[in-house]
């Protein structure tokens, strides 16, 4: 080797030191920024769950979604150990804060809790922000139940057979009414004329309680609306139970038919997800699922759907992913059918 060229080489060497050097420090950037990832799906084995956990509710403080989220939030926060904050995140039908959880990190550290309104929102509204579907992971049915088809005192009917019968005379003039449009309230109904083939004028308010005021003075022939939205109505005998929405006959309220012995197939339930972001790992999910399906058997759980005359489920993550498709698809079905739209 000349002299000549031991130089070339020897000041070669700092070039493919450097060269080296940058390679080595991608190559681990690289890998931090893997492990970051990693990281922020788990802090831990499998199934992990972050020490604060964000329950959004997409609506206003005091509804049915807010308190069971307050309820399970309490209860989950001492099972699992974990601090879990409630955030109330209302507007545009549950959209804001559905879209907030689905852009969330999907290690379990934000969750939705929506009622039936997350299906019917998306049967009725094409401007989404988010898919329904693959969006979210669902990862709990918390609980499910009948509603209830009342009527006004004023008008004759006694059964859903007579007021069917009603609704087929061409000369009819029969009304039905809803806390408003795209509500699981008109889809219900819609569904039910669908299905008996009948006719009604929808009368929509803004809220069920202007509904049932107006029913209460004569101006509203019936509508189909939850047990706890008109509990106090019905105790005081202002209006009149004539079916009820799941396949049997309720337990609480045993003395009312299923609208199913008139119209057989007719089943509506309203109920309650617990929903993560898509890419949550499914053992974050399992667990949650766990956790939420062991504090909702809990007797003040139980008492506590009770009022909205619904029960705990024990479906699985797979199990509610299934039932939560099929109540999208069924509801965009009846809002096609009733061409209803709400943008």
């Amino acid at each position: 080797m000349t002299k000549t060229t031991l130089v070339r080489r020897w000041r070669s060497w700092p070039i493919t030191l450097g060269m080296a050097v940058l390679c080595c420090f991608s190559s681990l950037q690289t890998v931090c920024a893997q492990q970051s990832a990693a990281a922020k799906v788990s802090s831990g084995p499998p199934g992990t769950l972050p020490k604060l956990i964000k329950f959004v509710v997409p609506f206003s403080p005091g509804g049915s979604n807010d308190v069971y989220a307050r309820a399970l939030a309490q209860k989950l926060a001492i099972k699992l150990s974990n601090t879990i904050v409630i955030e109330n995140k209302p507007g545009a039908g549950g959209s804001i804060g559905s879209d907030l959880v689905a852009r969330a990190d999907p290690d379990g550290s934000a969750l939705l809790l929506i009622s039936t309104s997350f299906a019917t929102n998306a049967a009725v509204r094409s401007n989404l922000p988010f898919d329904p579907i693959t969006s979210f992971k669902p990862v709990a049915l918390v609980a499910k139940g009948a509603m209830v088809l009342i009527v006004g005192n004023k008008t004759p009917y006694q059964n859903v057979a007579q007021l069917i019968a009603a609704t087929k005379e061409t000369s009819n003039t029969v009304n039905y009414s809803s806390a408003g449009m795209g509500s699981i309230g008109q889809l219900s109904v819609e569904h039910f004329k669908s299905l008996s083939n009948t006719r009604a004028l929808h009368v929509p308010y803004q809220g069920i309680n202007g509904a049932v005021t107006n029913m209460i003075g004569g101006n509203i022939d019936y509508m189909i609306t939850t047990l706890a939205s008109v509990g106090g109505q019905l105790k005081a005998d202002l209006v009149r139970p004539i079916g009820v929405t799941s396949l049997e006959r309720s337990k609480f309220f045993p003395g009312v038919a299923a609208i199913a012995e008139t119209l057989p197939g007719y089943e509506v339930d309203v109920w309650w997800v617990v929903f993560a972001p898509a890419k949550t790992p499914d053992e974050v999910v399992n667990n949650l699922n766990e956790a939420i399906r062991s504090v909702s058997a809990e007797p003040d759980m139980l008492a506590l759907f009770a009022k909205e005359g619904a029960e705990p489920t024990a479906l699985t993550p797979q199990q509610t992913a299934e039932y939560v498709k099929h109540e999208v698809e069924r509801w965009k079905q009846v809002a096609r059918t009733g061409r209803i739209q709400v943008n």
